[in-house]
């Protein structure tokens, strides 16, 4: 009941996201200004707190705005036992463009923020890992087989998620064990596993 790692890319679900940030409380600008990503965070929660303290810091030196965070829905029993053990916290992170920010420069400054949380946490005890942060396309991903997808991620079947494109992945593991980190996001591009060779 636990697969290698399984999910879906799909064009960043505008309808969807400005219904639940008006029930956060706060307001997002117009498409293209504003990103929004997944970040699997630490189930302890001192810990979780740090790490969006970190990434909340990156955000902010990078010179972007951090709008809010949203504790994203999921059916636990949806999955396998395995993956329900090493489940993580997942949150729906929301950052708006920076003043004097274009298109290109945003994706470049949302990209360094990525990186220097990855870096800033990898240091600590919790894992984090961040599959999924674009001001275009967002990432459904985890510990899951193909066919749990859609269960586990109720934001799949609301009829506010819209989407010109569906790019499901499936990790099929030859070398390693399955994880929550290692669920392969295809932020950009498509490709096989074996790549490198």
């Amino acid at each position: 009941e636990t697969g290698d790692g399984a999910g879906i890319l799909i064009q960043l679900p505008d309808a969807l996201l400005r219904e639940e940030a008006a029930g956060l409380g706060f307001e997002l600008p117009e498409p293209g200004s504003y990103a929004s990503g997944l970040v699997f965070l630490s189930r302890d929660d001192a810990e979780r707190d740090a790490q969006q303290g970190i990434f909340e810091r990156a955000v902010r030196e990078e010179g972007q705005r951090l709008l809010g965070w949203r504790a994203v829905p999921t059916v636990p029993d949806a999955i396998g036992w395995s993956a329900r053990e090493a489940l993580p916290a997942i949150r729906q992170v929301f950052v708006a463009c920076g003043e004097g920010t274009d298109a290109a420069a945003f994706d470049r400054k949302l990209y360094v923020i990525r990186r220097r949380f990855e870096r800033a946490v990898d240091e600590r005890p919790g894992a984090a890992y961040v599959p999924s942060l674009s001001s275009r396309t967002m990432v459904y991903t985890g510990l899951l087989m193909p066919s749990q997808i859609e269960a586990f991620f109720p934001d799949l079947v609301n009829p506010a998620t819209e989407s010109a494109i569906g790019l499901v992945h499936s990790r099929y593991s030859t070398n390693t064990l399955g994880a929550w980190d290692l669920a392969q996001p295809f932020r950009y591009m498509a490709h096989n596993g074996e790549i490198n060779t």
